[in-house]
């Protein structure tokens, strides 16, 4: 018998990976198509962002990463500027350095859906009822299509939606390397132009060190040799050897549209831009998670009308507010005097912002255009003590209405019941942990019916 999956995902990096466990979670027949054959032993995304870590714990996935944690910084950075995260309004007041690897590694595990390797999505052609895929010369007939495929995504290209941006205009080079002389803290941003832009200890003996600046501008294919990364280590190190390397460059691009009919997009297909921050990884796996239930309930059949339409709606401008983030780091990051003048600048606005940019580039700081007039609405459920659910609760990807009253009946199939005794009101949860309803926004029915679709009679 042909399989026939309800949704096809190109790429099991870890967006595509995460999307797949999400699927999973309500049952959706998935399956991950993957042209390599094993993943890389190394990996240029290092870190998990506060929000991130959140959303893992959430779904059960963060402890079994834990044992390839290799460093937990309570701090991130803007252009090599710290950010405090210590005091942060979330159960993970850290960056967690986990190689993507790991983290793609652990995802996999985690799946029942198959995940078919050395196999190669070539086109597609979709229609009022679903898309054809094909796979190494073979149709794949599936409801939907997601590009989670990298920034030279097939999908976005045969899709034919635009992916604006420019060019590069500078390179850097990250490399794991070991030091004659490497630092022992948790992490070093030194002064700009006196060496690399971080340095960051991965436990084995070796450092991340990322090396930016005017003197790196060069193509991106240009092998990276010892000697470039010696000079980008200036006098700040001495160089024992290199382990790896890659270059990056500051070229930014988002996808016009993150959805065309069937065939929606994810990662670095919907967008690229300067590794600054460790956002790339983090902004593809919270799309994963926005996406999942939506896609999910859309499949199951109970999606009110336009839901799938709210991804689009939600996390396109998440994105294009990281990737101008990532811009303006790459220019706070060229070491010209003018730039340090600029910088010095910056760093005082940031002080005086209290926890506002920390909060940013941690992902605490989002929140989606759902409406009502209460501050809540739209943001993320922050940390609640001494709750009760009943029922798998947001774990397995369900909604929660958190207050005394029960789900209205009609909606206790989608939406699952909880109290607490924090001083927090009824607040109805979505399954991506974003609150859709706040008591005095207008009747809970309505946002029922909005977010989960009509009751069930």
């Amino acid at each position: 018998m042909t399989f026939e999956p309800d949704v096809l995902i190109a790429g099991a990096g870890p967006t595509g990976l995460m999307l797949a466990h999400e699927l999973q979670l309500s049952g959706v027949d998935t399956v991950v198509v993957e042209r390599l054959a094993e993943r890389p032993g190394w990996s240029k995304a290092l870190n998990l962002q506060p929000r991130t870590a959140e959303l893992l714990e959430l779904r059960g996935l963060l402890d079994r990463m834990r044992d390839d944690v290799v460093t937990t910084l309570p701090a991130g950075h803007f252009a090599g500027m710290e950010l405090d995260y210590r005091e942060l309004d979330t159960t993970q007041p850290w960056q967690l350095g986990i190689p993507q690897a790991r983290v793609e590694a652990h995802l996999e595990a985690a799946l029942a859906s198959p995940v078919w390797r050395e196999r190669t999505v070539e086109g597609f052609v979709q229609d009022d009822t679903g898309v054809t895929v094909t796979v190494d010369g073979s149709p794949v007939r599936a409801r939907y299509l997601v590009g989670c495929d990298g920034g030279r995504s097939t999908v976005r290209k045969r899709a034919g939606v635009p992916f604006p941006g420019r060019d590069g205009r500078v390179s850097g080079v990250v490399a794991d390397v070991v030091l004659a002389d490497g630092p022992t803290g948790d992490w070093t941003l030194p002064a700009l132009g006196t060496g690399p832009m971080t340095v960051l200890p991965l436990g084995d003996g070796a450092h991340r060190v990322l090396i930016a600046g005017a003197e790196q501008q060069v193509p991106r294919d240009t092998p990276i040799t010892d000697d470039e990364v010696r000079r980008g280590l200036g006098e700040a190190h001495e160089l024992v050897s290199v382990r790896w390397a890659s270059r990056f460059t500051d070229a930014t691009r988002l996808v016009e549209r993150y959805r065309e009919g069937r065939v929606l997009f994810a990662g670095d297909a919907a967008h690229i831009h300067l590794p600054a921050g460790g956002q790339g990884l983090n902004l593809g796996l919270q799309e994963a998670v926005n996406l999942g239930w939506k896609l999910a309930a859309t499949v199951r059949g109970w999606a009110p009308d336009g839901l799938l339409d709210t991804y689009n709606a939600e996390r396109h401008p998440v994105a294009a507010r990281v990737l101008a983030a990532a811009q303006a780091q790459g220019v706070l990051m060229v070491p010209d005097p003018d730039v340090v003048a600029l910088r010095g600048v910056v760093e005082e606005l940031i002080r005086a912002a209290g926890p506002a940019m920390a909060e940013r580039v941690a992902g605490l700081d989002v929140r989606y255009p759902i409406g009502g007039s209460h501050p809540l609405t739209g943001r993320r459920l922050p940390p609640v003590d001494r709750i009760s659910v009943t029922g798998p609760g947001l774990g397995a990807g369900r909604g929660v209405l958190i207050g005394p009253s029960p789900v209205p009946r009609g909606w206790e199939d989608r939406v699952d019941h909880a109290k607490t005794n924090a001083a927090l009101p009824a607040v109805l949860v979505r399954p991506d942990a974003h609150i859709a309803w706040v008591e005095g926004d207008g009747p809970l029915t309505e946002a029922l019916a909005r977010w989960f679709g009509g009751p069930v009679t």
